[in-house]
Parts: C-alpha cells; sequence; structure tokens
C-alpha cells in the first residue's frame, strides 16, 4: 500500500476542492470591494484573529501555572568589615552572610523554626538524648568537588573547640565528643542531655584537606577565610578588595551540587560598606537592589519591605547590689507598671517592634490578651503612683523627689549603650519615671565601653541592654543563678532556686511541649520577682526588590538566617501545565 510522504497531511480531496473554491470566490469579491468595505475587512479579519488568540491564551493561562526557574540576579547591600568568612570565627554580620551563603551544617535551619538535614541525610538520637549518630548524604560534596566525609566534621568540630584557635562557636562545642564512626556515619557524645543541641550542628562544616595543615595560630590568617570553599548554595566567584586587602565586593554564583536543589538565582554580589549611610544611598541610587538590618527611622520612604520579630528580648535589667532604692520590689512594680511600652516602641523603633512584658521572645511566650479597656500612659502613671505610695514613698514637694520614710530619695541611674534606638528608649524611660517623681540619670557609653567597663564588672544600677535569646530559648545563660558574674550574662543577678530547677529541667526536656511548659512556668515566676523591667522585641526589616519571590524571614536569630531558604528565592518564572508540576513547585 502506498502512502503520502511523511511531513504531507492525508487531505480529504472533497474538503480540499470545496476550500479552494472558497478562496477563488473571495479573491474574485475583492476587487469589487470598495476601500472602505477592503479596511473593514481587514479590520474585522485582525479583530477575530487577535480575539482567537486572546482565547487561546486565556485557556493557556486557566490551565497552567506559574513555577520559579533558573535565572536572575542579586546586588545586596551588606555594612560592615569583612575579615573571616568562616563559620568558625565570623563574628561581623559581613561574615556572617558569606558564611550563611557558603557555608552548610549537618542541619539546616528553616524560616519556621524547623530544622531539616542538610549534609546529613538523618540522624539517630538516644532515649536518654545524650548520643546523636549521623548519617551523611552520599552526594554531598564541597565546591571544589571533593566529597563531605565524617573527617571533614571531626575536623570542624575539633577546630570549633580548640583553645588557641578562640572560635565563636566554641561555647556551643564545649564537652562534647566527636568520633567518625566510618566515611558516612558521626557520633556526638553530650555529657548530659541538652535540648538545642541539634541547633547546634547548623554549623557551616570546613573541608578537612583544604585546612588539616593549617597551624591555630594561623588559622585566622588563612587566604580561605577571604575565598572560602564550603558546601553551601552559593560558591565563591570572585572577591574584589580594597588597597588595604580587605574585601569590598562578594560575587557568588549558584552551587550545581548543593544538597536541597539548585538555587534558582544565578548570582549574588554582596557589596561591603563602610557604614549605613552609604548603603542607603547606595540603594537610592539603584547600586544595590537589596540590604538588611537597617535602622527603621533612616529607611528612604516607599522602600519595599520585610520585617519580622527577632528573639531578642531588650529590658532594664535591675543590679540590686548597687541600688539601695531598686532593691525594693514595689518601687520595681510601680517603674514597671508606669512603662508604655507601645509608645516606646512608636517613638524608638518607628513601629517595628512588639511589646513583651516577661523574658521569654514572641515565638515561645503566647501573645497577651489585650486589655478590655484601652489603657493610657496617664492612667499607667496613676496606678505607678498608688504602688508608690501605699509602699511608703511620698513627695518631697521641696527637693521635687519622692522618698521613703527613712529619707532615702527614689534616686538612680539608667546605664545604657550609644546606638540611636537604645538612647531614645532610655530618654522616654527617664522622663516617664520622672513623671512618678524619681531622678533618673542617664548613661551612655560606647558599645565596647560598656561591654568592658560596665557590663562584665556588672558597674550599673539599671541597665538597658538586650538578650540574643536565640531560637532554642535556652535561657540558662542569662537567669540561672550561677551565671551572675562574667563571663555569665545573668545581668539582673537574678536567684531564684525554683527558676534555677526550671531552667536546668528545660534544657535537658526533649519534648518541645514539656520543655515549653517549664519555660512559661519559669517565665511567671520571673514576671513575679520583677528583677527586670521587660519592654519590647524588635523586628528584623529587610528592603528587598518588588519580583524577588519566595523569601520567608520567619524567625530569624541573626541577620544571616534571612537567607536560610535562599536556594528557594527567584526572580524568574516561566508558566506551565498543571500535570507537570508538583506541589513543591506551584508558586
Amino acid at each position: 500500500m502506498d502512502f503520502p510522504p511523511p511531513h504531507e497531511p492525508i487531505l480529504n480531496p472533497l474538503v480540499s476542492e470545496r476550500r479552494f473554491a472558497f478562496l477563488q470566490q473571495l479573491e474574485s469579491l475583492l476587487p469589487t470591494f470598495s476601500p472602505f468595505e477592503r479596511l473593514t475587512l481587514y479590520i474585522l479579519s485582525f479583530i477575530l484573529a487577535a480575539s482567537a488568540f486572546g482565547m487561546l491564551a486565556l485557556i493557556n493561562y486557566e490551565v497552567t501555572n506559574p513555577i520559579p526557574t533558573q535565572g536572575g540576579s542579586l546586588t545586596e547591600g551588606v555594612v560592615g568589615t569583612s575579615r573571616f568568612a568562616n563559620p568558625l570565627l565570623a563574628a561581623s554580620d559581613t561574615d556572617k552572610d558569606v558564611s550563611a551563603l557558603v557555608y552548610s551544617g549537618l542541619m539546616r535551619s528553616l524560616p519556621d523554626g524547623s530544622l531539616t538535614p542538610d549534609i546529613a541525610e538523618g540522624v539517630e538520637v538516644s532515649e536518654d538524648g545524650t548520643t546523636y549518630l549521623f548519617t551523611l548524604r552520599s552526594d554531598a560534596t564541597f565546591h571544589d568537588g571533593t566529597p563531605v566525609t565524617s573527617a571533614d566534621i571531626v575536623f570542624t568540630v575539633t577546630a570549633a573547640q580548640h583553645p588557641d584557635i578562640k572560635s565563636v562557636k566554641r561555647a556551643e562545642w564545649d564537652g562534647v565528643h566527636v568520633e567518625a564512626i566510618d566515611p558516612v556515619s558521626v557520633k556526638f557524645t553530650l555529657p548530659r542531655a541538652y535540648a538545642p543541641f541539634l541547633e547546634a550542628t547548623t554549623l557551616g562544616i570546613l573541608p578537612a584537606h583544604l585546612w588539616e595543615n593549617v597551624s591555630p595560630a594561623d588559622f585566622p590568617f588563612h587566604q580561605l577565610n577571604k575565598k572560602p570553599v564550603g558546601s553551601g548554595p552559593y560558591r565563591i566567584d570572585d572577591v574584589r578588595e580594597d588597597s588595604s586587602g580587605a574585601p569590598i565586593e562578594y560575587s557568588l554564583r549558584s552551587f550545581e551540587n548543593f544538597t536541597l536543589g539548585v538555587p534558582y538565582i544565578k548570582r549574588i554580589t554582596l557589596h561591603v560598606y563602610a557604614n549605613e549611610d552609604d548603603a542607603l544611598k547606595a540603594l537610592e541610587k539603584r547600586d544595590i537592589e537589596s540590604i538588611a538590618a537597617i535602622t527603621p527611622s533612616v529607611l528612604p520612604e516607599g522602600t519595599n519591605v520585610i520585617r519580622t520579630p527577632l528573639p531578642r528580648v531588650f529590658a532594664v535589667f535591675i543590679n540590686e547590689a548597687k541600688s539601695p532604692v531598686l532593691i525594693e520590689k514595689e518601687v520595681r512594680r510601680a517603674l514597671n507598671t508606669a512603662v508604655d511600652r507601645e509608645a516606646l516602641i512608636a517613638t524608638s523603633l518607628s513601629g517595628y517592634g512588639e511589646a513583651v512584658t516577661g523574658p521569654l521572645p514572641k515565638n515561645i511566650a503566647p501573645t497577651p490578651a489585650p486589655p478590655t479597656t484601652p489603657i493610657t500612659s496617664e492612667e499607667r502613671l496613676v496606678a505607678a503612683r498608688a504602688i508608690l505610695e501605699k509602699a511608703g514613698w511620698v513627695m518631697d514637694e521641696a527637693k521635687q523627689v519622692r522618698v521613703n520614710k527613712k529619707g532615702t530619695a527614689l534616686a538612680f541611674s539608667l546605664t545604657t549603650a550609644d546606638t540611636p534606638e537604645l538612647s531614645q528608649t532610655a530618654e522616654a524611660l527617664a522622663q516617664t519615671w520622672r513623671s512618678l517623681g524619681a531622678t533618673v540619670t542617664i548613661k551612655v557609653f560606647s558599645t565596647g565601653d560598656l561591654n568592658t567597663t560596665v557590663i562584665r564588672p556588672r558597674e550599673y544600677e539599671a541597665l538597658l541592654f538586650g538578650e540574643v535569646v536565640g531560637r532554642g530559648a535556652d535561657l540558662y545563660a542569662f537567669w540561672h543563678s550561677s551565671q551572675r558574674n562574667d563571663p555569665g550574662l545573668n545581668l539582673s543577678l537574678y536567684a531564684n532556686a525554683k527558676a534555677d530547677r526550671l531552667l536546668t529541667e528545660a534544657r535537658r526536656e526533649t519534648d518541645p511541649s514539656l520543655r515549653k511548659e517549664k519555660l512559661l512556668e519559669f517565665a511567671a515566676t520571673v514576671e513575679e520577682d520583677v528583677p527586670a523591667i521587660f519592654l519590647y522585641v524588635p523586628e528584623f526589616i529587610y528592603s528587598i526588590p518588588d519580583d524577588l519571590f519566595g523569601v520567608s524571614l520567619g524567625t530569624l536569630t541573626t541577620a544571616s538566617e534571612r537567607f536560610a531558604n535562599v536556594y528557594e528565592w527567584h526572580r524568574e518564572t516561566e508558566r506551565v501545565w498543571d500535570i507537570f508540576i508538583t506541589d513543591s513547585k506551584q508558586l
């Protein structure tokens, strides 16, 4: 049987003959049309074709969905200096940002606060919570193509523990024994159960084959601190330095073998600026497209921002040992009652914050129910004055200050750092407390001097400062009585046997719900004792371009954690029929 050639359609002869006759008739009629009729015909034909095309496009739109696709770039400004783009040494925000993009850990923090395996394939935890056995992914590699093995894990943790390297992560790994079982299995043994331990395993892993011959003394000076090699979502393409050799620009490109999938954005460029003003000018000139952790009051008008509360609790910490008046609980209660937290947030944080009344961050503590009737600033002052008067503190009209029965004046100093937010907060608090009849002297120090000459020796009566609680909400270092002296962080020198017990039990409890119960009971104990006047949790502010999608901040501990799901960020999309889309790809 003869068949027509494969590229020629099989036509019904009758249909073909009728079509040809119609075209002949149309061709013979066209010369008889007037110019107006021809124009009308052409217009109607165009409308018909456009309508058909539009109908097809609409149908295509209805049966397809956009999905992210590889492509595009992002240029971001970061503020600070860069010396150690190394997860063991990173102290500045810039170094932490670069480390977050370049390195991967056994586990990875997700925006919702949970953890997912990264370099690891899985983990087994012993019943007593002291042993963690990790199995590594067989396809995990460093940017130079070398496989990630248990030897790299052991090397990194051992380096973090080495006293001469002075790692910023040393405290997290103190007392932890690490052992390579085989090339893809590594075991950690803890001296006692510690519920937040998995958080520590997000530590970026160093390639042992590149670092093992570097002595601890030379560790901070190695070139790999400027041009790091990790296994994270982005790899270093180029580093531009200034005349002194300090990095001023990092060019990164997506790593095709990243364990959680190839990042959508092809290139990320980080421009390093000495200060916030320079970075904001660059944003206004569009030299950069995004910037993080900027001061709310200097935000350019019309800036596109996303925001999320930080697990940082700011408070006035009371050092009773240094103040004969603040040792009285009723005085502390009155000062606490007088504070209008919402007003503080509006004036000092430009509204970018949330009020707190206890030591727990918002991701742990429930949001207090709003009062049935609004409480004004004046009503707070009235209630606070009543507390003081009931406790025997009366106004000395001549001196314009409250005094107690012993004639002791209600006077104390309030110490803080010289940042705009804290300085404004201190002034607002002092003004409020002066309205109660207190004499408040404000002392302001640079951040460095505050730490060395005030906080470490505990030389203050009242200290306005913030605690970086962290995602794991381990409050032991901030409130346990054993942490009252430096290097502990118990800034109120708080001592309560019940609180100590609850903190100890909470950090060992592996059941999240039971752990939360203990933390909430601890918080209630602290609020009853009023060792501090809790104020607010600031919000993290991230300015991004309008066409950047997939950014999810969730719960951040540090600014660099904004990159937790950077591999899912995208600027380019394509439309695909529903039957070809998996739920994970659909926007």
